[in-house]
């Protein structure tokens, strides 16, 4: 009988970030809307600062994507040079260093030093990469993924409670945006923990309590700076 599993770590790259911008443009574009609505303008004025949230967030949030995740990978391109010299100049300290990451882990000295010796002939800067630095092709950066994803992410988060505005009248615009952007929350949290392989309940729990509290948050600024205005 074949043994097979199913793993999830190869999706930690783009999904952080499809999360992320997801959230962010769901809980930013309603709190903006709910704010805005909450001083007393009306529906067109309301519609214009979804839309320019909307535009800023996916903006933002591809530009911080791409300098943070950039940043990152600068990181590991440094670790991975000075690696590659050690190697180069210090070969055997490397080899031995190697085989003591193996013996920390429980494999006997021995074992270790033969296991260090084939991975070293095989692909030492790899071997290193991972097992030293913990770098991995499955989790390594990627400004340019992680970028489009987060303002193609954001973008439809941010759609979301920018519909209920369109085709809603301003009277029941507060209630409905809530709803809507609750649901979408929650949606949302199970999705990323089902295709993360997480508890879809906690994914869910987390995603909304900590959306409802920043709407609600931002409707009171808005409302409170609405009524010392007027």
């Amino acid at each position: 009988m074949s043994h097979t599993e199913h793993h999830y770590i190869h999706r930690v790259g783009w999904l952080r970030a499809a999360v992320l911008g997801a959230n962010d443009g769901l809980v930013s574009t309603a709190s903006l809307i709910l704010g805005v609505a909450a001083s007393g303008v009306g529906q067109s004025e309301i519609l214009l600062a979804g839309i320019a949230g909307l535009v800023a967030g996916a903006m933002s949030m591809a530009a911080g994507e791409y300098v943070s995740v950039s940043s990152q990978a600068d990181t590991e391109r440094a670790d991975l040079a000075k690696e590659k010299d050690a190697l180069k100049y210090e070969p055997e300290a490397e080899l031995n260093e190697l085989a003591d990451i193996y013996v920390a882990r429980g494999v006997e000295r021995e074992t270790a030093i033969e296991v260090a010796t084939q991975l070293t002939e095989h692909d030492a800067l790899g071997a290193h990469a991972r097992d030293e630095l913990g770098i991995m092709d499955l989790t390594a950066a990627r400004p340019l993924q992680a970028a489009f994803t987060s303002a193609v992410t954001f973008s439809a988060g941010a759609i979301i409670p920018l519909l209920a505005v369109f085709f809603l009248p301003t009277a029941h615009l507060a209630i409905a945006v809530t709803l809507v952007t609750l649901l979408g929350l929650a949606l949302l949290g199970a999705t990323g923990a089902r295709l993360g392989g997480a508890n879809i309940g906690l994914g869910v729990v987390r995603v909304t309590l900590w959306g409802a509290a920043a709407m609600g948050f931002t409707s009171l600024v808005g409302y409170l700076f609405g009524v010392a205005v007027a």
